[in-house]
């Protein structure tokens, strides 16, 4: 990945990526990590890590999935109110549960974004890089979030992305994107333009 023109961030912010398993959420985070480079603070709140950290004490009935959600949220806020760019992939099935923290973020005028990474259930299931999918046809568990237990779908996401179309880097680049348009994230020197990117314009 070539290096590209200096980015400033002028205030911390959340991106919120959501999407059930396997859709590249946390490739997506990391990604944009690496396309921000050192530019920037950057944290990357992954939800397995949570998981085993501040949440071990969490289950995967809806009560503990919501608090994990929040849990996540609190902590997101707090990055982002001190000027960090937080990139938080998590499932995060529940409408209820994504729109508390958007309102703790408006709440506190911390900026929130949510980004929902819409690869299908069946390319999901292709990848499979924990083995659930594989796991829930076998009937050793049960509960996946998408297949046996319920996903609410973003109704009005700031962006979607689907990464059976895009590649990692071309989808991170829409969320940097994103960044610049709302003013979050900007060119500290207008980026070259090749000659083929010049001619399209």
């Amino acid at each position: 990945m070539s290096p590209g023109p200096a980015l400033r961030l002028n205030r911390g912010v959340t991106v919120w990526l959501t999407g059930l398993s396997g859709a590249g959420k946390s490739t997506l985070a990391r990604t944009v990590a690496s396309l921000v480079g050192d530019d920037a603070e950057v944290e990357v709140l992954d939800g397995d890590e949570i998981r085993k950290t501040i949440s071990s004490d969490l289950g995967f009935s809806r009560p503990d999935r919501d608090a994990q959600g929040r849990r996540v949220g609190f902590i997101a806020e707090l990055l982002s109110r001190h000027r960090v760019l937080t990139l938080v992939p998590v499932i995060a099935p529940y409408a209820e549960t994504r729109q508390a923290v958007r309102q703790r973020h408006e709440e506190r005028g911390s900026a929130f974004l949510e980004v929902y990474v819409s690869t299908p259930l069946r390319e999901c299931a292709r990848r499979d890089p924990k083995g659930l999918y594989a796991k829930v046809a076998s009937g050793e568990i049960t509960g996946l979030t998408g297949v046996d237990d319920v996903y609410e779908q973003p109704e009005a996401p700031d962006l979607r992305v689907d990464t059976s179309e895009l590649d990692a880097e071309t989808a991170a680049g829409r969320i940097v994107d994103l960044l610049l348009e709302r003013g979050l994230l900007e060119y500290l020197e207008r980026p070259v333009l090749s000659a083929r990117e010049s001619s399209g314009r």
